[in-house]
């Protein structure tokens, strides 16, 4: 071989190796391109399968707090089916109360921090929902609340719109409330039955509280009713005979209780005693179907406002199909919801889509969406039921406030076709039960025990 040839076989070898480096670092270039394109496609597809978190707080062993539980997982049961929320499949959490204010902290702060929940769906009692109220403004968590009706949370809103703005109560607060406790009282209490004076026996909570101030300064001074005496009670009362000796000791024509925990024992005592005196008021246990095996049948008599949709109260085609649903789902109490548990199914749908309209859960965007919610139910092609919301700064002109975030009710147009803001409803001595006020949704009639003289 001669060097000419030689150095023409290096040059081509040369040529040929510089050639497979340049291939290969552009195949490297290509790769990594791959590679990073592989990784970005991969966060992409795990953020894509995020879940939405929802935080469920109340209490797991209350008929109330599984209501608002229940109503909630059949909610994201139904969306998940239908594809989620922003492309993304919702997962549920809880955290349970136990119906203590200080458990109800450490719950919030568990959803909160733990898990870090996109939004969170309460059945909390009032005492609870004011001890995590703080947290609430601290996080700034979109929450809603189906169980509390606290008007002093309202006050905040007014007060404090920019702190508390996340929150929403899908139930209509105590003083919403108190538009129909004076027309009950006026129409029924004392029109149809002559009643003029009452005994007032309460719960000492901050429900009982509130209920209270709402009685003895709204509806009895208006309705014409004069509180006698107000008797308060330690919701750990096993023995209610002394109560009700002092309630017909005090001359007044009628008991008004208000009751929200144990409630189904001061109830039955009053059949078991044969207390001589009719009892209507606002009371937890009657709001409920498992209400009469909960008495052992000792529930007759006993009456109740309560928010809708009611025990004894027709529903819409979609309210039906929710009880339908969870009647073919879970076996165990409560066997009908409660209220709140309509409450929770409808509200997390307005939530989800609320996100929706404002692409997730911040707390400005997804406020604005959450206001313009607006769920009409119609039964027999007419307006039954509305979930929808008051104004910042909208004055509801019968009680002349305010009511931000607050679930809007029938009084003022062009609410006043829809649902009211409470019914009352009476368990009679056969078992069975009825709405009776006011005339649009009754389908039974006020009456007193049998063991009661006129």
């Amino acid at each position: 071989m001669t060097h000419t040839t030689s150095y023409a076989l290096y040059t081509v070898y040369k040529e040929a190796v510089m050639a497979l480096i340049l291939i290969m670092e552009d195949l490297m270039k290509f790769n990594f391109i791959k590679v990073v394109a592989t990784m970005a496609s991969f966060m992409l597809a795990a953020t894509a399968s995020a879940d939405i978190k929802v935080g469920f707080i109340g209490s797991l062993s209350s008929d109330t707090g599984l209501s608002t539980l229940r109503g909630a997982e059949i909610a994201i049961d139904e969306l998940n089916a239908s594809g989620g929320v922003l492309g993304h499949q919702i997962k549920l959490v809880t955290a349970d109360t136990r119906q203590d204010v200080t458990e109800g902290v450490k719950a919030y702060e568990y959803l909160a921090e733990t898990e870090e929940v996109d939004f969170i769906i309460s059945g909390s009692i009032d005492d609870v929902s004011l001890g995590w109220l703080p947290r609430m403004q601290e996080y700034q968590i979109p929450t809603l609340d189906t169980w509390t009706s606290y008007i002093g949370i309202i006050d905040m809103l007014v007060e404090d719109y920019d702190s508390m703005k996340p929150y929403f109560m899908n139930i209509a607060s105590d003083e919403a409330l108190a538009t129909l406790y004076i027309d009950f009282g006026k129409d029924v209490l004392v029109d149809q039955m002559g009643w003029k004076s009452t005994v007032i026996l309460q719960e000492d909570t901050a429900f009982g509280g509130a209920i209270h101030g709402l009685i003895s300064q709204a509806m009895a001074p208006v309705a014409g009713i004069e509180v006698v005496e107000t008797i308060v009670y330690d919701v750990a009362t096993v023995d209610f005979a002394p109560l009700y000796s002092r309630a017909v000791a005090s001359g007044a024509d009628f008991i008004y209780l208000i009751s929200s925990v144990n409630s189904q024992v001061v109830s039955s005592q009053y059949v078991k005693l044969q207390v001589p005196l009719g009892m209507t008021g606002v009371n937890v246990a009657p709001m409920g179907q498992d209400y009469w095996a909960d008495t052992g049948g000792m529930g007759g008599g006993m009456s109740t406002l309560t928010p809708i949709p009611a025990v004894g109260m027709k529903l819409d085609p979609a309210s039906q199909a929710f009880v339908d649903t969870y009647q073919a789902k879970y076996t165990s109490r409560p066997i009908v919801p409660h209220f709140n548990g309509f409450n929770a199914y409808h509200g997390l749908k307005q939530a989800m889509a609320a996100a929706e309209e404002a692409g997730g859960f911040n707390n400005t965007t997804w406020v604005t969406a959450m206001e313009k919610q607006d769920l009409i139910l119609e039964l027999d092609g007419e307006l039954w039921l509305r979930y929808g919301w008051w104004g910042n700064d909208e004055i509801e002109p019968r009680t002349g406030r305010k009511y931000p975030h607050n679930l809007r009710f029938d009084i003022t147009e062009p609410f006043d076709d829809g649902a009211p803001s409470m019914v009352v409803i009476q368990w009679y001595e056969d078992g069975t039960n009825a709405v009776v006020y006011p005339d649009k949704y009754a389908n039974g009639k006020f009456t007193l025990p049998s063991w009661v003289k006129k």
